[in-house]
């Protein structure tokens, strides 16, 4: 998580200002609001982070404190992929991320009936994927979601407009969720060929092979 500290600095002789820092990671500024507080100096300190949400520092102290035992450093691969033939989707997804000191990879994909486009299929899998994060417990945390389909991506950045009222309510579903659990999202494209995991998942699922797997990772 990042944060901003903003807080009221009082010299010696009771001169006082408010003072705001830059955006930094949450256990940069809880070390910079520690030494603050030591010096006698700094008063009513308040952290806010990317969604504008406040922070005390006994808060972020908890927060700092908890984040070893659930889940971080979190990167999500998503896909999915729609048979025109049997008007299916299969979706796929796959989450890394670390807890007590070891890393964890997780699979999981889907088979559903209800949608009618790819696009629709690679949003869908992306929904699966969150609601997985919402299972794991993962929050205000910055996660990493990678998938292949530009569409869902740069849609989700806003650098590519979304006309089709279907996708717009994915769109509005997904970043919902995102704001309700505090997670900053950060997407990136990358190609099939790089996403061959989430790719394999949602292929998989197409041809009724269920998927539902965590495991250990080395490396990763």
């Amino acid at each position: 998580m990042k944060v901003r500290i903003e807080l009221t600095y009082q010299t010696p002789k009771g001169t006082k200002t408010t003072l705001r820092s830059d955006e930094m990671a949450a256990g940069e500024a809880m070390l910079i609001a520690e030494d603050l507080e030591r010096s006698g100096r700094s008063k009513s300190i308040t952290f806010y982070d990317s969604q504008e949400h406040t922070w005390s520092l006994k808060e972020i102290q908890k927060f700092m404190t908890e984040i070893h035992t659930e889940p971080h450093n979190v990167t999500v691969y998503f896909d999915g992929g729609f048979d025109i033939q049997t008007k299916r989707s299969g979706l796929g997804c796959v989450i890394y991320y670390e807890q007590d000191g070891k890393s964890y990879r997780l699979r999981k994909n889907a088979l559903v009936n209800e949608l009618d486009t790819n696009n629709e299929a690679e949003y869908a899998a992306l929904h699966l994927a969150i609601q997985e994060l919402e299972i794991l417990g993962v929050h205000h945390l910055p996660v990493t979601f990678i998938g292949d389909s530009q569409v869902v991506i740069n849609q989700l950045r806003d650098e590519w407009p979304c006309f089709e009222d279907v996708l717009s309510n994915w769109m509005d579903r997904i970043e919902a969720k995102l704001e309700e659990a505090g997670i900053q999202p950060e997407y990136e494209v990358v190609s099939r060929k790089k996403n061959k995991e989430a790719d394999q998942l949602a292929s998989q699922a197409l041809q009724e092979v269920e998927i539902m797997s965590t495991s250990e990772v080395q490396g990763k």
